[in-house]
């Protein structure tokens, strides 16, 4: 199949620099066909999954949400998710971002989901660590991705390993990848988005400033500061109110920023301090999360066993199609959507869906037009 080839479900948008970066927001509305279809009481499609091919990693990151969201693990082969890739297409699901709760890179599958789905004309990016690549793999992959995040979340060696539960010089490889990333780029002239990613915990402000010079220094296409999310336990033990005495020092990593390369702030994430304005959860139907164990549930903070009752299926054991399909997914989400839950007191903080239930919360409550955002459309359109 050609790998131009964009089949009619799929918003097909170039992405070059004359559009803006949203990341610190929603494409919601952009996608109205969907909210509209939505509205009506239709089953929709995801317009975005987010997933992993496995649950392993090879970090051990002090702020990681993954250590909260073990579930029983099968093996996400080629083979399963050729058939899973396969299903999203004909469904249409317009976006597939490979990170949720392991480190997809590790995965044998990782290069020819990456191109499959390409190839079926879904947007694909990655977030990782990059420790696995080298320039060869790096080469064959790069070209087929939309976006590549680099999770990064020091400056230093030392801080790195610290932060991050590695050895120093993991730090140096990396940093080389990134640079490989940059200049394949360059040399290729491939539209991919590079960046990188500080996960922020309060304890770790003295990494703000050379996190963001040593992105300024490798020359991505951003390097985004963000916020921890935590459960409703508190069990990473995010001190929410130690961000608001870490502003001068985000302004001043903003500083930083020039004509190609973006410092970026979640500010509202950051500035939220661990809270919903909403109740109701109306954004999995929209953006649905799968465990590298193959577990769909509406997101991952509710991949723990101990959230069974939200459990829909397994693309190992299953067509995903099937499972879309099915009764128990929908029970799942009407439930979501339903007065009988409630965000504020039943789940963790800041999940991946916050964005997205913030517009469509506005939107229920009549403080929100439907109509599709003016100026120029976004970059990454199709990771709501």
């Amino acid at each position: 199949m050609n790998a131009r080839h964009t089949p009619h479900n799929v918003v097909s948008v170039a992405e070059d620099h004359t559009e803006q970066l949203i990341l610190d927001g929603t494409k919601i509305g952009w996608h109205l066909d969907r909210v509209k279809a939505w509205e009506r009481g239709e089953r929709i499609a995801p317009i975005t999954i987010d997933m992993a091919l496995t649950r392993a990693c090879n970090y051990a990151c002090s702020f990681c949400y993954a250590m909260l969201q073990e579930n029983d693990r099968q093996s996400m082969t080629t083979d399963v998710m050729y058939r899973f890739l396969d299903d999203c297409a004909e469904i249409g699901v317009r976006g597939i971002s490979l990170v949720s709760d392991g480190e997809s890179t590790l995965s044998p599958a990782y290069v020819g989901t990456v191109k499959r789905g390409h190839e079926l004309g879904i947007s694909m990016a990655s977030g990782t660590n990059a420790f696995v690549f080298n320039r060869r793999k790096l080469e064959e992959v790069l070209p087929y991705l939309t976006y590549i995040r680099v999770n990064f979340s020091a400056g230093t060696h030392e801080r790195y390993a610290q932060i991050m539960g590695v050895k120093p010089e993991w730090f140096d490889r990396v940093v080389q990848n990134i640079r490989d990333m940059v200049d394949i780029k360059r040399q290729n002239k491939l539209s991919v988005t590079i960046g990188m990613q500080m996960v922020l915990m309060p304890q770790d402000a003295d990494q703000i400033i050379p996190f963001s010079r040593l992105g300024k220094e490798l020359r991505p296409d951003y390097a985004i500061i963000k916020h921890c999310s935590d459960d409703e336990q508190g069990n990473l033990g995010v001190d929410y109110g130690g961000y608001s005495h870490l502003f001068d020092l985000l302004h001043e990593a903003e500083t930083l920023s020039d004509n190609e390369y973006k410092v970026v702030v979640k500010w509202s994430k950051i500035q939220a301090e661990g809270k919903r304005s909403y109740q109701r959860c109306y954004g999995p139907p929209f953006i649905l999360q799968i465990s590298g164990s193959g577990l769909v549930a509406p997101c991952g903070m509710l991949f723990n066993e101990r959230y069974k009752k939200f459990h829909i299926g397994n693309i190992v054991e299953q067509r995903f199609k099937d499972i879309w399909q099915s009764e128990r997914y929908w029970e799942v989400m009407n439930y979501l959507a339903s007065m009988k839950f409630d965000a504020q007191t039943m789940c963790g903080t800041l999940c991946l869906q916050h964005k997205v239930n913030e517009y469509l919360d506005e939107y229920r409550k009549g403080r929100l037009e439907l109509k599709t955002p003016a100026g120029p459309i976004p970059q990454h359109l199709n990771f709501v």
